[in-house]
């Protein structure tokens, strides 16, 4: 069973979101990473300014497997971004809940994402 941290919350395209101060941080979770096997490359389609939908793309991660895009759990502006992984992709298989790509003003109330539990059960009915 992939790891689900209790402390942010989920989308079903496994994106996690952590309020950070007045802004959401975003990755991709421990069971996206497993699906994908080992990052060669975080392509961000924005930059800091960029205002993002949520549930659209806001850029590409590719694997040795296969390239996959990365989806917004939450409209706003883009106030960060993760430089890091422009060079050191591999971060994200190092520790997913760490290395997260993008930084967007705004909370996480509201937006239609998915507690640790409900992400866990979601967890439970994909195929392993």
């Amino acid at each position: 069973m992939s790891n689900v941290v209790s402390d942010r919350k989920y989308t079903k395209d496994h994106e996690w979101a952590k309020t950070e101060g007045s802004s959401v941080q975003v990755g991709i979770t421990a069971y996206a990473v497993e699906q994908l096997g080992d990052i060669t490359l975080v392509n961000l389609d924005v930059k800091e300014g960029d205002t993002v939908e949520a549930g659209k793309a806001f850029g590409t991660i590719e694997s040795v497997k296969t390239l996959s895009d990365l989806f917004a759990p939450l409209s706003g502006k883009v106030t960060k971004i993760n430089k890091d992984l422009e060079s050191k992709p591999e971060l994200v298989n190092a520790d997913c809940y760490a290395a997260w790509m993008v930084a967007i003003e705004g909370s996480v109330d509201g937006a239609d994402l998915m507690d640790a539990a409900a992400y866990e059960k979601l967890l439970s009915t994909l195929d392993h």
